[in-house]
């Protein structure tokens, strides 16, 4: 095969699904993700919405940079500190409205919700700003199953409810950033967390609405047993005791030959308001999401030390290996497709390790080994690089690199 000649696949994408779904051509062949209403209401509810809030605002809080990706030397990249500032006002102000807090945050919501997260990218004319950002409701993404790969051919399409499959929104692949969760092979869409605890939130939901009626009395809890009452006057006691009795607050009379027998069907106690299978569920649903039981309220059986331990576990299989999946999209889509400009990486600064002192003990040993520089240690940490002399970071006035953008990288 010489070189530059295209390859095409042979083996077929998502063959699982292609009988249900159809397998058309170009946008045809785009598949809806189903049940979005329910994920929704269920994203709601306290347990969950804890859950997702754990995970979400953890990582909107990071620290982040944007730097020269590994095996390229800053000293090949032109403008390369104008190029960095720009990318980081992009992010910083991605549209009209939002901040880049409040963007991740609608990302990260969908992804965690329906496995999806979508993201639209637009570029701009302007230096300053090579792109402009905008969050997508995932669930009203469709993906073309049959994409072969040509940049200029839609591989999404956005089809609002609605609307029909004709007046969908076409989408470039350099348009959508759209994040899956535990992407499969079988598939185009995710798999989000809160579709792997569904049949868990929706067991917990019934549990919690009997367990309410019950301690609020409005589950009946007794009965009377007359022995030896005649259908009429059961007819008759009942219409009695529901016009003059119930609700009244008034003392019942009842005069029988034979004392009626009071029938007890619950107690209300933690044992009928079923709290043992409501705490299972919310384990499940911890474990759909990979955070420890304690971070949704299950106290029980933890001390300080077995605390923090849970608390490094619930970074290391919840919150990085998201944050990671944001990193990789960001370099990838945006900087690289959107805006053409691969040389650079972004990276959220807390994900090198989860504590802080450890980080910095670290970095002085390698430091004082000579393993790395000054300006390395602070780039990795966010800061601007020194001058030769090591005394006071570069200014705009003499880096070269900070000159206003020429030609091509002007153009973007």
């Amino acid at each position: 095969m010489e070189a530059g000649e295209s390859v095409t696949r042979r083996t077929i994408a998502m063959p699982t699904i292609v009988s249900p779904y159809g397998y058309g051509a170009g946008t045809s062949a785009a598949m809806p993700k189903p049940t979005q209403m329910n994920l929704r209401r269920f994203a709601e509810t306290p347990v969950v919405r804890r859950a997702m809030n754990v995970i979400k605002d953890r990582i909107v809080a990071m620290d982040w940079q944007i730097r020269v990706r590994r095996g390229v030397r800053s000293e090949e990249i032109g403008y390369a500190r104008r190029k960095v500032r720009a990318l980081r006002r992009m992010l910083e102000e991605p549209n009209e409205s939002d901040s880049f807090r409040t963007l991740l945050e609608q990302v990260v919501e969908d992804a965690l919700t329906g496995g999806y997260g979508a993201m639209e990218m637009e570029r701009t004319e302007d230096p300053e700003r090579p792109a402009m950002l905008w969050a997508v409701d995932g669930s009203t993404i469709r993906v073309n199953a049959k994409w072969d790969g040509n940049p200029e051919s839609p591989r999404y399409e956005q089809v609002p409810m609605g609307r029909t499959p004709q007046e969908g929104i076409p989408l470039r692949d350099d348009q959508l950033l759209y994040l899956r969760m535990n992407p499969r092979s079988f598939s185009p869409f995710g798999l989000g967390p809160l579709e792997v605890a569904f049949e868990a939130v929706n067991e917990l939901l019934s549990a919690h609405r009997f367990a309410g009626k019950l301690a609020a009395n409005t589950v009946v809890q007794y009965a009377l047993w007359l022995n030896e009452a005649t259908p009429t006057q059961h007819e008759r006691i009942i219409r009695w005791w529901q016009d003059e009795i119930e609700g009244t607050g008034r003392v019942p009379l009842i005069s029988t030959e034979q004392k009626p027998e009071v029938l007890r069907f619950a107690q209300g106690t933690d044992a009928d308001m079923r709290l043992e299978w409501q705490m299972f569920l919310i384990r499940l649903i911890a474990d759909a999401f990979g955070l420890p039981p304690l971070l949704l309220g299950l106290e029980a059986d933890v001390n300080r030390s077995t605390a923090a331990e849970l608390t490094d576990e619930a970074f290391r299989s919840a919150i990085a290996p998201l944050a990671r999946r944001i990193e990789e999209h960001l370099t990838r889509d945006l900087f690289g497709k959107c805006v053409g400009w691969r040389e650079f990486e972004f990276v959220f600064n807390d994900l090198s390790a989860a504590d802080a002192q450890t980080e910095l003990a670290m970095q002085v040993q390698l430091l004082q080994a000579g393993v790395l520089t000054v300006n390395e240690v602070r780039s990795m940490r966010g800061l601007s690089p020194l001058d030769e002399v090591g005394k006071a970071p570069l200014s705009a006035s003499a880096d070269p690199c900070m000159e206003p953008l020429h030609g091509a990288d002007a153009r973007l």
